[in-house]
């Protein structure tokens, strides 16, 4: 049983992880640098929401979405969101939960649209996820992120009205 809610403290130990673990992978996040788990306590307090997927069988944290804003002032209503799914459970739908409850999240956060900025061509997994919950590609943007090979793929940004 997977159910989705705000994270707690107790849950940064498992997120750090699960984090960690997709930037490592380097196909996916911007990021380079793992956090520590003191480093990963500021950045999910910094967000404007962290929602956590837990399988209560096992009482575990298995996934997690970061929302934010994408941009301030005359643009602060489009917000921006990542997401991670333990690599032991992926392919259970648990990103769908997640990106489906970020959606609810962020109108409830008073944002308008979610976007993202840099999801990866080769991510057919994420991007078929994102057109199934109403998403719309605003085009490509040619050698936009560089794998962990160093070699340069395309990304497609999204966005999706969430009012």
């Amino acid at each position: 049983m997977i159910t989705i809610r705000k994270y707690t403290d107790e849950d940064i130990e498992d997120m750090v992880k699960i984090w960690n673990t997709v930037v490592e992978d380097g196909i996916a996040f911007p990021q380079e640098d793992k956090l520590s788990f003191e480093e990963g306590k500021a950045f999910f307090a910094g967000q404007t929401f962290c929602g956590v997927a837990e399988d209560s069988d096992i009482e575990k944290v298995v996934g997690l979405y970061i929302l934010h804003p994408n941009n301030v002032g005359r643009c602060g209503h489009i917000c921006n969101a990542s997401y991670a799914v333990d690599a032991e459970v992926r392919g259970l739908h648990i990103g769908e939960k997640l990106v489906k409850h970020s959606i609810s999240q962020a109108a409830k956060e008073q944002f308008r649209i979610l976007q993202f900025n840099a999801v990866v061509k080769t991510n057919v997994h994420a991007r078929n996820l994102y057109e199934r919950c109403g998403f719309t590609q605003l085009g490509t943007i040619p050698k936009g992120f560089r794998m962990k090979d160093g070699h340069y793929e395309d990304i497609c940004p999204y966005y999706i009205e969430v009012v």
